[in-house]
């Protein structure tokens, strides 16, 4: 008697990412050209060369370790040291940071409720992926912008 021998397949799986700025409020404030899956997020972000006006907060993941762009402040948070256990402080900093850095997730999120974002694309037109998200953000501002209150104006 011969046992049938198991074979599992996955199936090959092209994936595509961007790098995503967003706002305290959701917004999605830039969005870079999209690349293969393979590529890291620092270097995509070191070939963007993106620069700031004024002097801003940037909350960024531990994926970007190592990017600094000019008028940035980067609070990253305290890693626990070898042998020992972070203080109290310490930790309830690190809970305000990840607080912080959520929010630029769920906004992520709020993109990826269009299905076609999610999905592979299956065009052999390169720039397509690009236009898809860039469309995918701009409705994803639009929905914000919609849910905002609108402010009276004071004369």
């Amino acid at each position: 008697m011969r046992r049938k021998r198991s074979i599992i397949q996955v199936k090959k799986s092209h994936t595509i990412k961007n790098v995503v700025l967003a706002g305290s409020n959701k917004r999605i404030l830039y969005l870079s050209q999209t690349y293969e899956g393979s590529v890291h997020d620092k270097k995509i972000a070191d070939e963007a060369e993106i620069e700031f006006e004024k002097t801003i907060e940037l909350l960024q993941d531990s994926g970007f370790q190592g990017f600094c762009p000019q008028r940035a402040i980067l609070p990253m948070p305290e890693k626990k040291p070898r042998g020992k256990e972070l203080t109290w402080e310490q930790k309830q900093q690190n809970k305000h940071k990840a607080a912080q850095r959520v929010v630029v997730e769920h906004a992520i999120g709020g993109i990826k409720k269009w299905r076609i974002v999610k999905d592979k694309i299956r065009s052999y037109r390169h720039k397509l992926r690009d236009e898809v998200m860039l469309i995918a953000c701009g409705l994803h501002n639009f929905l914000i912008n919609l849910n905002e209150p609108i402010k009276a104006y004071s004369t």
